[in-house]
């Protein structure tokens, strides 16, 4: 057993002596690997919050232009409301107008209809001296 860890120390011995420097453990290892994760970490979170920044930016846009959207809207509706309420006013005044027409319109249509009942005489006045002027022509041709 003695030899043998001899033969193990001798094989150990036989090997070219290592620098510490390029000789890493597992402590040296980690150090490095920690600042680069401290280091992209903070590069991860960077780009997250540009990210980020951007898209509440884009949201605070959007809710931007709807809210301008909002307030043309609601003018145009104010434009229209008063619109209506031109025409409202306007309408009620046609009527009262035509309210105050309207005796005479209905004298009118009584004048109408007493001219049709006139010309219905008329036609049949018309008829009747036709018919009496025929009657007066063959009572004289029945004479001769």
């Amino acid at each position: 057993m003695a030899a043998a860890a001899e033969g193990v120390l001798a094989t150990r011995s036989d090997e070219p002596a290592r620098d510490d420097a390029a000789v890493e453990t597992a402590e040296e290892a980690k150090e490095p690997a920690e600042a680069d994760i401290t280091e992209l970490c903070r590069d991860m979170f960077s780009k997250m919050a540009t990210y980020l920044t951007g898209e509440l930016t884009a949201t605070s846009e959007d809710y931007k232009l709807l809210e301008n959207m909002n307030k043309l809207t609601s003018l145009k509706y104010l434009e229209m409301k008063d619109i209506a309420i031109n025409i409202s006013r306007n309408l009620k005044d046609l009527n009262q107008k035509y309210a105050g027409l309207q005796p005479y319109l209905d004298q009118i249509n009584v004048i109408e209809e007493q001219v049709a009942a006139l010309e219905q005489a008329a036609y049949k006045l018309d008829a009747y001296s036709k018919k009496l002027g025929n009657q007066a022509k063959y009572k004289k041709l029945e004479k001769r």
